[in-house]
C-alpha cells in the first residue's frame, strides 16, 4: 500500500519546497528486484540539469511520475560488427517495471550512487554506467565494452505507464555500439537475448501478441531504421567492412532533448 513520504529535491518548476513523494512496499516483489530499486537516481530537469538524487522506487511509482519528477536513463543499442545484427533482450518475469517485454540491448540509469556516472561531458557518465549494466544483465565483461567505443547520439524525454501503479519518466540518452561480445545472461534481469537484421526487427515487432517496452518503440519509431541504415551502408559490409558506429557520429544531435510521445 503506498503511504506519503518528503524529500528534499527542488520542485521541478523551480520551486524550493519539498516536494511529497509516495513510496510503496515491495516485499511481494523480487527481492533482487526490490534491492535494485534502493538505488539512486539523478532527478533532472526538462532541460536535463541535475536537481538531486531519488531512489528508483520513488522516481518509477506514477502518482509520483505525475507531479513531474523526471530521471536520467540510457538505452544501449550494441550491434554485431560482423553482420550488423542488433542484439535484443527479453526482460525477465521477476522486473518490477515492464516485465516479460522485449527491448534494445540494455535500458537502466546512471547512478548518483557513483560520482563518475554523474559526470555530463561527452556523456561520459551515461556511458560508464551503460558499462557496469551490459556486464551486470547480460553477463558482457565491461573489457569488452570500453567507454571510448559508445557513440552518444542523442537524448530523448518520454513518459511511458507500465501497469497503472509503475512507469518511466526519462530523459533517455541513446547510446551505439559495435562490438563482438560474450553474452551469459544474468536471469533475474533478462529471460531471452538474440540478435536481428532490421528485417528480423520488422518481423518480430509485427507478430501477434509481441511485447515491446514503450521507449524502444519510440526510438524505433523516430530514430532507429535511419539511423541502422546509414550504419550498414557506410560500413560497407558487402565489401568486407565491419561495424564501426563512429562512422555515424555526423547524425548525432548530442545537445538536444527531443520530447517524444
Amino acid at each position: 500500500m503506498a503511504t506519503t513520504t518528503t524529500t528534499t529535491t527542488a520542485a521541478l518548476n523551480g520551486d524550493t519546497a519539498p516536494l511529497p513523494l509516495d513510496t510503496i512496499d515491495l516485499s511481494a516483489y523480487d527481492p533482487e528486484q526490490s534491492k535494485l530499486m534502493d538505488e539512486r537516481c539523478i532527478v533532472v530537469t526538462p532541460q536535463d540539469v541535475p536537481i538531486g538524487a531519488l531512489d528508483k522506487k520513488t522516481c518509477h511509482l506514477m502518482s509520483n511520475i505525475s507531479t513531474g519528477l523526471l530521471h536520467r536513463a540510457f538505452s544501449v543499442f550494441l550491434f554485431s560488427p560482423q553482420d550488423g545484427k542488433l542484439l535484443l533482450q527479453k526482460r525477465a518475469s521477476e522486473k518490477i517495471t515492464f516485465p516479460d517485454m522485449w527491448t534494445n540491448t540494455c535500458c537502466s540509469h546512471p547512478l548518483d550512487d557513483f560520482e563518475e556516472e554523474k559526470e555530463m561531458k561527452d556523456a561520459r557518465g551515461v556511458k560508464v554506467a551503460a558499462s557496469r549494466k551490459l556486464e551486470h544483465e547480460l553477463g558482457i565483461p565491461m573489457s569488452q565494452t570500453p567507454i571510448d567505443g559508445f557513440q552518444y547520439l542523442t537524448r530523448i524525454h518520454y513518459l511511458a505507464p507500465s501497469d497503472g501503479l509503475w512507469g518511466e519518466h526519462e530523459i533517455d540518452y541513446i547510446l551505439f555500439m559495435a562490438a563482438p561480445v560474450t553474452v551469459t545472461p544474468n536471469l533475474n534481469e533478462i529471460s531471452e537475448y538474440k540478435y536481428v537484421s532490421p528485417e528480423e526487427l520488422k518481423e518480430l515487432m509485427d507478430a501477434p501478441g509481441a511485447l515491446f517496452t514503450p521507449w524502444f518503440k519510440l526510438i524505433v519509431r523516430e530514430f532507429l531504421f535511419p539511423w541502422w541504415a546509414a550504419l550498414l551502408e557506410r560500413s560497407n559490409l558487402t565489401g568486407g567492412g565491419k561495424v564501426d558506429v563512429k562512422l555515424i557520429a555526423d547524425l548525432a544531435q548530442p545537445d538536444k532533448v527531443i520530447k517524444v510521445d
